[in-house]
């Protein structure tokens, strides 16, 4: 494989605050230090924010910032809560709305410099052929939010300097320049991978990287292969259901272990539980790393037999809870798994993720826990698709399916996110914007009565035509008050779904081609600009027949 390109573009060095903007301690100017006053902007900029309303996000914060300050400011600055950072906050709201006010030639100037950028920057020569690059970018510095409690929000996000910088490309291009007087952590010639360059960010001592775009060919048919993959589980899915049921009855505990974690990786699209990143604080778990406190069972709840009911905090801090009533042998397993054991006792203490993968190996060539939730995810959704949709309805309703059924994978799949603080607000205007339309409604039916009964009076043609327009402004205003009914009732049931997820990395888009095409719905509707890029391959592939 051949690969040429530019290296990732760097975020511009910090511009300070105008002498005018102050900084206050006590009640008192203070001014900062370079370093420290950028950090000082990171909290300011997000001061409107509920994540600095929480303590561990005052706390890590206030402890990464006084890590950066000089010894002077060190001295001083002893307590967040004498810390006013208003004026700085101010001063980039205003900025912010200047931005939003600029002239059309002024905002043209700075969408061609961006453009400019991304010329240089965002593509890559592979194999000969222009390619274009995903995120190019590096991650701008600023102040870890995390997704749920997380137990890091807060802590400082250091720039990315070229030193950090990993660059992969093939020997015979022409190696990317560094910026003026920086180097190169490592150049690397390494055509197994498919990333241009990586760094390691110092929070989650996670590796980032810059990929190709979802829209380039090597990334379309690595998404085709793993859909393909969770297709090929449709075929023996009946099977392993069939082998773990019977293992739940084995002699062997480790066999029961691993038949019961199974049936929740299936059933639940639990994930496995990879061991944790070195480093990683969060008290984060998945299916094999569950303890006895995590789940506790009632032999009858809530009108159902054999629940389990679940509370633990899963991938990124997101908490799980759920109630889910299982098959008689599970509930007894799990008894037997729990006897005499510590609530921090592990629940399947002969099971850990290696052994788990090795036996889904065995079971299919490349099945993993994260195909059974792409499977189940995909499966679901078309399943959904064909019970809610009416083929009757306008566009509007059926996206509100559409929508439902992306929701039930989103519930399976555990796609939570906290409601958003615009939603009361947006929720207002969308209820006075139907109010005011069913007012219009109204005055429209009174038009149509009026209309109808001059006619009746007169029979004249031209009250007859007087009549149909009536009726055409009525029938348009009725569709526009339905449109906005959907509209509301979409939003409030999504309010705490992200829906994106599942969207973009676990539901086989050739379902949700299949469907527009079968529904006359536009691709549009359904997919923005760079989803149709990523999903192009699926466009071109699926007819309204497609079955997953």
């Amino acid at each position: 494989m051949q690969l040429e390109h530019r290296g990732p573009y760097f975020v511009p060095p910090y511009e300070p605050l105008p002498k005018n903007v102050q900084f206050y301690y006590d009640g008192t100017p203070l001014k900062l230090s370079l370093a420290t006053e950028e950090i000082a902007t990171f909290y300011a900029k997000m001061l409107d924010h509920e994540y600095t309303t929480k303590e561990i996000f005052q706390n890590n914060f206030f402890h990464d910032w006084r890590k950066e300050m000089t010894s002077e400011e060190q001295e001083i600055i002893k307590d967040l809560d004498k810390c006013d950072f208003g004026e700085i906050h101010k001063y980039f709201v205003d900025k912010n709305e200047a931005r939003k006010a600029l002239p059309k030639e002024e905002k043209q100037k700075l969408k061609e410099e961006a453009d400019k950028i991304q010329e240089e920057y965002g593509y890559c020569i592979m194999d000969g052929h222009r390619e274009k690059i995903g995120n190019f970018k590096t991650e701008p510095p600023g102040l870890f939010r995390g997704r749920g409690e997380h137990p890091k929000m807060g802590m400082l996000k250091k720039r990315i300097m070229p030193e950090d910088v990993i660059i992969n490309c093939s020997k015979d291009s022409k190696i990317p320049e560094p910026p003026e007087g920086h180097k190169w952590k490592e150049v690397r010639f390494d055509n197994t991978v498919t990333w241009l360059a990586s760094w390691t960010e110092n929070i989650q001592n996670t590796l980032k990287y810059i990929m190709l775009n979802p829209s380039s060919k090597l990334k379309g048919e690595k998404d085709w292969q793993k859909y393909e993959v969770a297709r090929r589980l449709k075929d023996v899915v009946h099977t392993i259901r069939a082998q773990y049921r019977k293992d739940w009855k084995s002699k062997e505990i480790k066999k029961r272990q691993r038949a019961v974690a199974l049936y929740f990786i299936d059933k639940l699209a639990l994930r496995a539980g990879n061991e944790k990143e070195e480093g990683e604080t969060a008290d984060t778990v998945g299916c094999c790393s569950l303890r006895v406190e995590h789940i506790q069972l009632h032999p009858q709840l809530d009108g159902q037999e054999h629940v389990v009911e679940f509370d633990f905090l899963g991938k990124d801090s997101i908490r799980y809870y759920n109630k889910v009533s299982v098959e008689k042998p599970v509930f007894k397993n799990l008894q037997l798994f729990m006897k005499n054991k510590d609530p921090s006792d592990d629940l399947f203490e002969h099971l850990n993720t290696t052994f788990l993968n090795k036996h889904l190996q065995d079971l299919m060539d490349g099945l993993t826990a994260k195909v059974f939730r792409t499977y189940n995810a995909s499966i679901t959704l078309q399943e959904q698709l064909k019970a809610l949709t009416n083929s009757e309805d306008n566009v509007a309703g059926k996206l509100l399916s559409y929508n439902r059924a992306n929701r039930a994978v989103a519930i399976l799949c555990n796609h939570q996110r906290s409601i958003p603080k615009t939603f009361a607000r947006s929720m207002q205007v969308l209820q006075e914007k139907i109010d005011a339309k069913k007012k219009q409604v109204e005055e429209a039916q009174e038009e149509v009565k009026k209309a109808e009964d001059e006619f009746k009076d007169t029979k004249d043609s031209k009250a007859e035509v007087n009549v149909e327009k009536k009726k055409k402004l009525l029938k348009r205003l009725e569709e526009q008050l339905a449109r906005m009914n959907i509209q509301a009732t979409d939003k409030e049931e999504n309010k705490q779904i992200a829906l994106g997820t599942s969207k973009l990395n676990y539901l086989d888009p050739r379902i949700t081609v299949a469907w527009c095409k079968k529904f006359g719905i536009p691709i549009e509707k359904i997919y923005n600009k760079t989803q149709r890029e990523k999903f192009a391959w699926a466009i071109d592939m699926a007819g309204e027949d497609f079955e997953f």
